[in-house]
């Protein structure tokens, strides 16, 4: 069984190159990713569906704060990384899993209350209007949850949101059984459903149309967790649609040093319930991190959480620009700053560990999940 060492030698296992030709891209950094497999499952009573969703996390515990913290040990992060599955029956299930390394050649304060509004400034954010952006890419792989949030799509039945959605670390939220991803398609003039669409039937405006999810995972350093500690590092949760949605989707990826994205910035689209029936785009630099989190000042409101952070970069191996899912925008924190207060928005990190379990969670085979 691995020890403490081989898992820090594991959180620090990336290929970490930054070439300094001035004519370098920003490329797609290559991970070297471990494998994490189910061990057991048993069942759990059914939840109560008893907690009020929340749209957004509020934590105090900043940067410094979590830079600080103890590395966890591996017995730690095995049972962080196990996880519940909740199915559209109302049944529960609790699965352990195990962390392997395997060598390439076997496989192919207190702080303040938070305000309402959450603006830094001069508000930053772009609604997204007209279909012939709504349902393009990457615009349209931004859904919207019944539960007020929003979501990604990364496969062809799968959207990743954060956990806090679903689930308020203790309960499952009201809706989370009956949950719920909404598209957003046009609505014709004429009232007209079929594909052929004339000049006389332009979209007057968008709609959501609604699929209902199989089954949700949420990881237990989430659950066992709060947003004022731990916590705060797993809030992300993956769903599984009942069908199809017939979209494009974004790959997810490992997160790269905040230092190594395009311009240190990243970019994320969801539904801030300010803004009700828009998406609204915005794209800001990435002020700190940590191993598991993000710290920026993009303007976001209620509604935002759960919307994919992405960045665009060269894979070099396809010889093409790739956007990637790096994280899950979670939330607001307020932070201490050498004895002042300072606020950011906060977004999940796709680390190897976590690539490896959503991963898994989508395609169900860790040989398609080696390569972060």
């Amino acid at each position: 069984m691995a020890g403490l060492s081989t898992l820090i030698l594991l959180l620090c296992a990336a290929e970490d190159v930054m070439p300094s030709s001035p004519h370098w891209k920003p490329t797609w950094p290559s991970y070297k990713v471990p494998v994490i497999l189910p061990q057991s499952t048993l069942n759990l009573d059914k939840p109560q569906f008893d907690a009020e969703a929340r749209l957004e996390v509020v934590s105090p515990c900043g940067p410094a704060c979590h830079k600080s913290s103890p590395l966890p040990t591996y017995e730690e992060v095995k049972n962080y990384l196990s996880y519940e599955t909740l199915y559209a029956n109302g049944s529960l299930t609790e699965t352990e899993v195990g962390i392997y390394i395997l060598s390439n050649s076997g496989d192919g304060s207190r702080g303040k209350s938070r305000t309402k509004r959450q603006i830094y400034g001069y508000d930053s954010r772009f609604s997204i209007f007209g279909k012939d952006f709504l349902l393009n890419y990457p615009f349209s792989t931004s859904v919207k949850l019944s539960t007020g949030c929003t979501g990604t799509l990364v496969a062809e039945k799968h959207v990743l949101t954060a956990a806090h959605c679903i689930h308020d670390g203790k309960s499952y939220v009201k809706g989370a059984q009956k949950l719920r991803v909404g598209f957003l398609k046009p609505k014709l003039k004429d009232g007209s459903k079929g594909a052929n669409i004339t000049n006389s039937a332009m979209p007057e405006k968008m709609k959501f149309q609604w699929i209902r999810v199989k089954r949700t995972h949420v990881p237990k350093g989430w659950i066992k967790g709060n947003a004022n500690d731990i916590g705060m590092d797993y809030d992300y949760a993956l769903l599984e649609l009942k069908k199809p949605h017939k979209r494009k989707f974004m790959k997810i990826g490992v997160s790269p040093p905040a230092r190594h994205l395009p311009g240190g910035r990243i970019h994320f689209s969801g539904y801030d319930n300010d803004r009700p029936g828009n998406l609204v785009y915005r794209f800001c630099d990435v002020k700190d991190e940590t191993y598991d989190l993000l710290y920026q000042q993009c303007d976001a409101q209620p509604g935002a959480s759960g919307s994919g952070v992405y960045v665009r970069m060269w894979k070099r191996q396809n010889h093409k620009w790739e956007r990637k899912i790096i994280g899950i925008f979670s939330g607001h924190q307020w932070v201490d700053m050498n004895g002042t207060p300072q606020d950011f928005n906060v977004a999940v990190r796709i680390t190897p560990l976590k690539y490896a379990q959503i991963c898994y969670w989508i395609k169900g085979n860790y040989l398609d999940c080696r390569e972060g």
